[in-house]
């Protein structure tokens, strides 16, 4: 099986009753000078400097290549040669990269027909500007025809074969644009029937071997999902208890023969709660239940079995750095690997006779590529190798793990908060370091030892340090933690952040007086707030398709999302939780927001429309600061075609060189 789904014309401004703001007196608004390229419009934001371009060119042609899928014995891969990634085939190690697809729009998800199936192909996702309603495609590898799977309008996620091919299953809004139900039908005939309409997101995750039965997935939040299985014949669904009612289920999957489940709970274990997703084996006819990651104090974070039945591999994330297991079926003894390089292994994909196994592993210092591991002799090839801009590797740098005490305690000591700290090499003496803090969305995510093309300008071209905090509300350290932030505790996250300041201030390295903050969606608030809080320690910041008051962003997101981000964020209708929410709303303080702002979005984004950016932009600038504001017509959430990336990265170093570095 291989793994699955991994990241217009201009709309009238969307209907929005934005919050009183502070009354206070206003200052004269300044000019805004705009200027429109095709699809991107730039306010305030001055010609980027030739030198810069130049400078900044090599880290913006560095491409990473992605896992999608095994073909025989050639692999898919996902990577980008022209302006947005693409399904490209290499069929031997450091082999030539087919390209075979050639769309403007990157493809979402890439799922491989099964080796014992008839069929010779994929299917594939992609969307129309970032808008995220993604249609499913099947490309026929011997024809090299695509056919369009979906209904054109639905947003249509996570393909699914049967282990013989003969049946597909997706996710789909299509009954009534709010539910996401699951999607089925026989591949051949192509004639679609809705399977699960309970209401709520549900996903496929894996058919039955014998392809009579398919277990499903509620999922509600990052804490809270609920598992199933769905009789096809009859549409029967049946639900699975849940010890303790609630919990996070990840990644089921039927085991070879077809009786048991492997699966990735935090359940509680004879009655005692678990902090951490292990990895565990269920057989409903006996009875027999195995935790087989118990002494792991980590998250297991990805699963896949071998089609003959003979091995199943997993990952623990383990402080941010990922580490691959392998396990013989059905013993689950630990299989000898070979050493991999320090980083993040995702995509694990088992080869069609299972004796290979096919990861996607970045490091600090490399972007992602492709290798292959013979389990039988242990050995790795590597089957990528992408380029880095023509740039010297060996001088990237690596990033060191922090933690920080912040404003709290656990058993009587301060609670301490994990950063990756990227600092410039050959620093003179005596200079102290500009730095940069570079929030995560989510806000469930996790900052990553991964290679960052940015921090890596930053850090050899400008001399600015690079903090990626993990702040309360993380995933990856526990069940406690990722609820340290929900609802009204939302600004605990924000303390963690004034916390870093007061660490930054007691390195005697680092330049306290000159900080600025960086951070996209969940991050963007993150941004917002901070800089409403500590305007007087920061002095500047960057927003990326950011919230900018949790009200309106729960009123104008797109209706499948709305429950989802209420569970994490709290339900505006209820007034208790409103008046929160205009309490912590950086739009209601925008008066506090003193420092250099950047704002930048995608007018097509579907999570955080960009009613958002307009408000923030509009309300800050009553203030007399002359914001810079970068929009584009055919992005979403986050700029994914190259293009408008370089722009919106050169902007951005140029925004720090004025701002940061008073150049």
């Amino acid at each position: 099986m291989s793994p699955r789904g991994s990241i217009l014309l201009p709309a009238l401004l969307l209907a929005c009753a934005a919050p009183a703001l502070a009354q206070k007196p206003q200052a004269k608004a300044p000019a805004v000078a705009r200027e429109q390229v095709g699809n991107r419009t730039s306010e305030n934001i001055p010609a980027i400097p030739p030198e810069l371009v130049e400078r900044l060119s090599r880290y913006q042609n560095t491409r990473g290549a992605t896992f999608a899928g095994w073909s025989d014995d050639c692999l898919l891969i996902s990577t980008r040669f022209a302006e947005t990634a693409q399904a490209h085939r290499v069929c031997a190690p450091m082999g030539m990269r087919e390209q075979l697809t050639f769309y403007p729009e990157p493809l979402a998800a890439i799922e491989a027909a099964p080796a014992r199936s008839t069929l010779d192909g994929f299917v594939f996702g992609k969307d129309i500007g970032g808008n995220e309603f993604w249609q499913l495609h099947w490309f026929d590898l011997k024809s090299r025809e695509t056919t369009l799977l979906t209904d054109g309008k639905a947003r249509n996620q996570g393909p699914l074969f049967s282990h013989d091919g003969k049946q597909f299953a997706w996710s789909s809004t299509a009954r009534n644009g709010k539910d996401t139900d699951v999607w089925v039908m026989d591949f051949a005939a192509r004639k679609p029937r809705v399977l699960v309409t309970e209401g709520g997101q549900w996903n496929a995750m894996d058919f039955s071997p014998d392809g009579r039965e398919l277990l499903v997935m509620k999922y509600v939040s990052a804490a809270e999902s609920y598992p199933g299985v769905v009789d096809l014949a009859s549409g029967k669904l049946t639900m699975f208890p849940v010890d303790g009612g609630k919990a996070s289920l990840k990644e089921f999957r039927y085991s070879p023969d077809g009786r048991g489940v492997y699966y990735l709970s935090d359940e509680p274990i004879d009655g005692k709660p678990q902090e951490f997703l292990t990895l565990r084996h269920h057989d409903p006819k006996t009875g027999r239940f195995e935790v087989l990651t118990g002494s792991t104090p980590w998250d297991v974070a990805d699963l896949a079995l071998s089609d003959d039945g003979k091995r199943l591999a997993y990952t623990t994330n383990e402080d941010g750095i990922y580490k691959l297991h392998v396990l013989s079926l059905p013993s689950h003894r630990e299989v000898k690997l070979p050493q991999l390089p320090v980083g993040v292994v995702v995509n694990l994909g088992f080869s069609p006779d299972g004796d290979r196994l096919a990861v996607t592993l970045n490091s600090a210092t490399s972007p992602s590529d492709v290798y292959v591991i013979d389990l039988d002799s242990s050995k790795i090839a590597r089957w990528t190798q992408s380029e880095v801009g023509g740039l010297d590797a060996s001088k990237f740098v690596a990033p060191k793990l922090v933690h920080y005490p912040t404003f709290d305690s656990v058993d009587g000591k301060p609670r301490r908060i994990p950063a990756f700290y990227y600092r410039p090499a050959n620093v003179p003496a005596g200079r102290k370091i500009p730095v940069v803090i570079n929030i995560h969305g989510g806000p469930e995510g996790q900052s990553l030892p991964l290679f960052n093309p940015t921090a890596q300008f930053l850090a050899n071209e400008l001399g600015v340090a690079m903090l990626l905090p993990n702040v309360r509300g993380s995933e990856g350290y526990g069940k406690t933690y990722l609820s340290l932030d929900n609802a009204e505790k939302r600004e605990d996250s924000v303390k963690d952040i004034g916390a870093l300041l007061d660490w930054i201030a007691r390195q005697p390295e680092l330049d306290a007086s000159r900080v600025g903050v960086y951070g996209g969606s969940y991050g963007g608030y993150m941004v917002l707030a901070s800089l409403m809080h500590y305007s007087d320690r920061i002095k500047a910041g960057v927003d990326i398709v950011g919230i900018s008051h949790f009200g309106t962003f729960l009123k104008n997101t797109e209706s499948y999302r709305r429950d989802l981000r209420r569970a994490e964020y709290g339900d505006e209708r209820d007034p208790a939780m409103a008046k929160v929410f205009d309490t912590i709303s950086p739009l209601n303080h925008a008066d506090r927001i003193a420092s250099r702002l950047f704002v930048a979005q995608g007018k097509n984004d579907p999570r955080v429309p960009y009613t958002e950016a307009e408000q923030i932009v509009k309300a800050v600038r009553a203030n007399g600061q002359p914001v810079w504001y970068l929009l584009y017509d055919d992005e979403g959430h986050g700029f994914k075609k190259k293009t408008n990336v370089d722009y919106f990265n050169a902007a951005t170093m140029l925004f720090w060189e004025q701002a940061l570095l008073g150049k």
